[in-house]
């Protein structure tokens, strides 16, 4: 179905529907994301409060065949919250809509909208003396509604699970205009097809959510961060279920890192503190969290000195205060902005069984090795079975003589991750860089399944068009 540019009179008639809350031309920040491959484009910009306002804009864009592009905090890698081509969409950004609704400390819940910036949400846990578990090095910028969209990761994924798993319920706006009053504070609730996990991932395709009821956790009563050395990514997976072994679920991080990723910060980030003298080849970033009196950091001993008699840990180093604990945390934190620096060919965020994680790195390499001269950094929430698998030009070259390489670069890392039953797409979601990879290794029933969703739900094609599907040969809504 054709869509229209959100054009002047587009715009007119939204300030009449709502003054004050439609604005033109669109801020240059609106249209960027990232990592810069793209420049968007857009009509209007609308500013709404509510709930209500945003099912009025999605009312008049429905009407009027333009599309919508909802916008969070723009944090996204994938190029879901802007669109380089098509229709001059309607933006729809949600960052007024930025409340805490309420706080239920003994449900283990708060209510917030869209728009709440994730460290917000974070603090206001903390001020009820409870713990929102979500944590992404974007924190001070995206928005839970985003968090939402693309069913964020982050580093406690292992202990606590994605966004999906801390999410009880949802209010949004479908691209008909009607408001899904969805904002459940229940644990169990079979009535029905589950629409909560329908838009949550589906990356603004299928509507706008605009508030969410969120699970809160206890807060760990002790706190146990190490870094510790480790000869292979199989030590770093035998550590790990070592690690369970001693302490259970206790493990709310385990994020390996290779030595590249640290040369990288000695490279570009030099006053970023590294723990050891000697860079490892390997090494993992543990953190435990603890209740009943048990001391975290006297874990962590143990669980060192019974890895290095196992042969698994060759070095650590255990925070001691907070201040240390931060500093092992911004080494890591620091990987991608070093990676940023630097500048990479091809970039992957990709999820894996865990026991097939050392024959992919292995099997990856070499596949590189067979390319060109790359430099790979290879980390990522190991507990998880989710990398980031990045490749860079050697050094003192740029990646821009070595830009013909990138897709075939994709295509090795991609192939070999499908062909050990892993996903190409692990925490940034589809967007619109990963479209052709879904068409390429997604299951065909799905994707039929897919799109008979998107067009049951949205039969104008107005949602986020161009983000996750692509229209088919038979000109399927995308």
């Amino acid at each position: 179905m054709t869509l229209n540019d959100a054009d002047a009179l587009f715009a007119a008639h939204l300030d009449s529907l709502l003054p004050k809350a439609v604005l033109r031309p669109v801020e240059p920040r609106y249209l960027a994301e990232p990592r810069g491959r793209w420049n968007g484009r857009a009509g209007v910009l609308a500013l709404p409060r509510n709930a209500e306002e945003v099912a009025v804009l999605v009312r008049a864009a429905s009407a009027w065949r333009v599309p919508v592009l909802p916008y969070g905090g723009g944090t996204g890698l994938v190029g879901g919250q802007i669109m380089p081509e098509g229709p001059a969409p309607l933006v729809i950004s949600l960052e007024r809509m930025n409340r805490i609704r309420a706080v239920y400390p003994s449900e283990n819940v708060l209510v917030a909208e869209a728009g709440c910036i994730l460290a917000d949400i974070r603090a206001a846990a903390a001020d009820a003396g409870r713990l929102f578990p979500l944590s992404l090095a974007a924190e001070g910028s995206c928005r839970i509604g985003g968090n939402l969209a693309t069913n964020a990761g982050g580093v406690n994924v292992l202990r606590y699970g994605n966004t999906r798993d801390l999410c009880l319920g949802l209010e949004a706006v479908l691209p008909s205009g009607q408001i899904w009053h969805g904002l459940s504070r229940l644990r169990k609730d079979n009535t029905g097809y589950d629409l909560r996990n329908l838009l949550i991932g589906s990356e603004g395709t299928l509507g706008i959510i605009t508030a969410a009821a969120l699970k809160l956790s206890p807060v760990p009563a002790s706190i146990g961060t190490a870094m510790l050395a480790v000869s292979s990514p199989q030590a770093a997976l035998d550590l790990l279920a070592l690690a369970r072994e001693q302490v259970g679920e206790a493990v709310s991080a385990f994020e390996l890192i290779h030595r590249q990723g640290l040369d990288f910060l000695t490279e570009v980030l030099p006053q970023v503190r590294q723990p050891f003298h000697t860079t490892p080849e390997w090494c993992i970033l543990i953190e435990l969290g603890l209740s009943g009196g048990a001391d975290a950091g006297e874990a962590l001993e143990r669980l060192f000195e019974t890895g290095n008699e196992a042969g698994l840990v060759e070095d650590g180093v255990i925070a001691r205060s907070e201040g240390q604990r931060n500093a092992l945390w911004t080494v890591r934190e620091h990987l991608p902005e070093a990676n940023r620096l630097i500048g990479s060919v091809s970039s992957h965020d990709v999820s894996l069984p865990l026991s097939a994680i050392p024959d992919f790195i292995h099997r990856a390499a070499e596949a590189i090795a067979g390319i060109g001269p790359f430099r790979i950094n290879n980390f990522g929430h190991l507990g998880d079975g989710n990398l980031h698998y990045n490749v860079f030009p050697p050094k003192g070259r740029s990646r821009a003589e070595f830009s013909e390489m990138a897709d075939p670069v994709k295509r090795a890392v991609h192939d070999i991750v499908h062909d050990l039953g892993g996903s190409v797409s692990a925490e940034h979601g589809i967007g619109r860089l990963k479209t052709d990879d879904l068409v390429r290794y997604g299951d065909p029933v799905k994707l039929v399944a897919m799109r008979a969703i998107k067009a049951a739900i949205d039969p104008c094609g107005i949602m986020n068009p161009g983000a996750v599907l692509v229209p088919d040969q038979r000109g399927g809504a995308g």
